[in-house]
């Protein structure tokens, strides 16, 4: 038998924070997370529709601890005034799972001028986390969840001379970089929360083919076109429902055996239960994550390094 919702922990005394939990993945997380026990900080763009998925927890799970905070990814003051607002809240952060994202749409830009997946999808995240650190290194076995993708498979590195693909822009070409972004993004972060001798860890997950939010706005909202309405179709006919398809990134938060650097995915790729995934090392790979590390701190002013880990522990120390 296969992992479920029903093997997770009881969570009670835990705060999580989701990013697009108005929806699709995040909204399925913040049902399974709020059903055992935790408090669950729902981080989301679309406040109408924000609204409508806390009064859906609130009615389905009894005695539901959910509140809401809005949060525009494609904006880093946005992300920033929300940052804010959760850690005056919560001392301590247990779960962050960075769920919420955009799939190959047409060539857009932020409020900050990024490609709007990579903006999004990465760099978006990449402020959040490092503006949570302290909650986060305070909770001591916290954990950051990035929700990748299996197109990160046929993403490439960011270029660093042309982050946003000005000029060379496709829409599954973005998708695909900012899905390895994510997933270089989860190991990176592995890798200093241990250098800095920290318990927090950091995880990554992609959920197979699910029928989500995700493949609606690329096509409806965005005006995807015929790849995009092929992917659509197929989640819909093939895929797994979004609630099967949040398990991948709900193991990797709460299951007690998982560990800080692995990758949980379905386990016959597109579909079936969640399990660890093995974790390929491209050649190159380190270099690649070191340059998104330069490129993330570059473009939005904000560093996430082992000092700035060891500075949020002395800083919830004192």
């Amino acid at each position: 038998m296969g992992w479920n919702v029903e093997d997770m922990p009881d969570l009670s005394g835990r705060t999580a924070v989701v990013t697009g939990a108005n929806g699709g993945l995040g909204l399925e997380s913040t049902l399974a997370l709020a059903s055992n026990g935790a408090h669950v900080v729902m981080a989301a763009r679309n406040q109408s529709k924000a609204q409508r998925a806390i009064a859906l927890v609130e009615s389905t799970v009894e005695a539901a601890s959910v509140e809401l905070v809005e949060l525009d990814l494609g904006s880093l003051d946005s992300v920033r005034s929300a940052a804010a607002r959760i850690r005056q809240s919560h001392p301590r952060i247990d779960i962050l799972m960075n769920n919420a994202g955009l799939m190959a749409i047409p060539e857009r830009s932020t409020a900050d001028g990024f490609e709007m997946q990579f903006g999004v999808n990465h760099l978006g995240h990449w402020v959040l986390t490092a503006e949570l650190l302290q909650p986060l290194i305070a909770a001591g076995t916290a954990r950051v969840v990035t929700v990748t993708s299996t197109a990160h498979h046929l993403g490439r590195p960011v270029n660093p001379e042309n982050p946003h693909l000005r000029g060379n822009y496709g829409a599954w070409k973005a998708y695909g970089q900012s899905k390895l972004a994510n997933f270089h993004f989860a190991l990176g972060l592995q890798q200093i929360f241990e250098r800095a001798g920290v318990g927090a860890a950091s995880l990554a997950a992609h959920p197979g083919l699910s029928d989500t939010d995700l493949q609606h706005v690329s096509v409806v909202e965005t005006g995807g076109g015929s790849s995009q309405r092929l992917f659509h179709w197929l989640a819909g006919q093939t895929g797994m429902s979004a609630a099967d398809g949040a398990r991948s990134q709900l193991r990797a938060a709460t299951d007690p055996a998982a560990r800080g650097g692995q990758f949980y995915g379905p386990l016959w790729v597109t579909t079936g239960p969640p399990v660890p995934k093995p974790v390929l090392r491209r050649i190159g790979m380190t270099s690649s994550i070191d340059r998104l590390w330069t490129v993330s701190e570059a473009e939005t002013g904000t560093s996430l390094t082992e000092e700035d880990v060891r500075a949020a522990r002395e800083e919830g120390i004192h």
